[in-house]
């Protein structure tokens, strides 16, 4: 069963999924087959080929199917751009007299396969086992194919998105990433909280106007407790906008906590 992704980075739904799939009997082996680079996706988000890779053979071998759950980067020796269609031709035409491929994907891809270069090629010679995402519970008509949906398969409330997001503003997502993958992305840097404000700072002097992006770096400066540039910052979207209640809500919770800390300073 082949799984299409970025892994960017991989996290415990991931590796859930893939077990689920052993499990169930779906499969005699799992292959994660870790995306290149997507053009069409910032580098900035998108951490390194050969990192993300690494990432996912640390997840797998950490899995209770360490045996049967395996990285690939099969597309990474692929010509660019990497489609899907090319990949399992290629996979068919050198290994397909000793296995058979199905495909594994979340509901919210199983919408866009029409977009995909030669679907209907994927959909006639490839069992598709979608496993839900978003709750939706029912598949597009696509007309055909071998499409499975799997209703019991394991679901998580988080994405590599919102992972790489918390990563970047300072916080814990320990619980979500398989073992081993925390430690690897702090000896990496990969999506560094120092980065991120940068990368906000930036945004800031660009549009000065924007009192949501002195919000969000207000936020980020909440969050380590470095409380005077909080509140300029909170203060300074006031300043754009005074009837914002967002701002406005951070900067009594500021004083609130300064209060309690320091009762010398506030209440003399």
């Amino acid at each position: 069963m082949l799984y299409f992704g970025s892994f960017n980075p991989i996290h415990k739904g991931h590796i859930a999924v893939a077990e689920y799939a052993i499990e169930k009997g779906l499969c005699d082996e799992a292959v994660l087959i870790v995306s290149p680079q997507n053009p069409l996706k910032s580098a900035e988000l998108q951490a390194p080929e050969l990192d993300r890779f690494s990432m996912a053979e640390i997840a797998c071998a950490a899995s209770k199917h360490a045996d049967r759950i395996k990285p690939s980067v099969v597309e990474f020796l692929l010509d660019k751009p990497s489609y899907t269609i090319n990949t399992l031709r290629h996979l068919t035409e050198n290994h397909g007299q000793e296995m058979s491929f199905s495909i594994l994907m979340g509901d919210d891809l199983i919408e866009q396969l029409p977009q995909w270069r030669k679907y209907r090629e994927i959909l006639d010679n490839y069992p598709i086992f979608v496993y839900p995402r978003y709750g939706k519970g029912t598949l597009p008509d696509l007309g055909g194919g071998q499409i499975t949906f799997l209703a019991d398969a394991p679901r998580h409330q988080y994405a590599s998105s919102d992972i790489r997001q918390r990563l970047e503003r300072g916080e814990d997502v320990t619980n979500m990433l398989p073992e081993g993958v925390m430690q690897y992305i702090r000896e990496k840097h990969l999506w560094d909280p120092v980065r991120y404000i940068a990368q906000l700072t930036s945004r800031i002097d660009a549009t000065p106007d924007d009192p949501q992006l002195y919000i969000e770096r207000g936020q980020w400066y909440y969050r380590r407790n470095e409380w005077g540039k909080a509140i300029n910052d909170f203060n300074k979207a006031l300043q754009i906008d005074p009837s914002n209640e967002q701002a406005k809500q951070f900067v009594e919770m500021v004083y609130e906590i300064l209060s309690f800390r320091h009762t010398d300073l506030y209440n003399p």
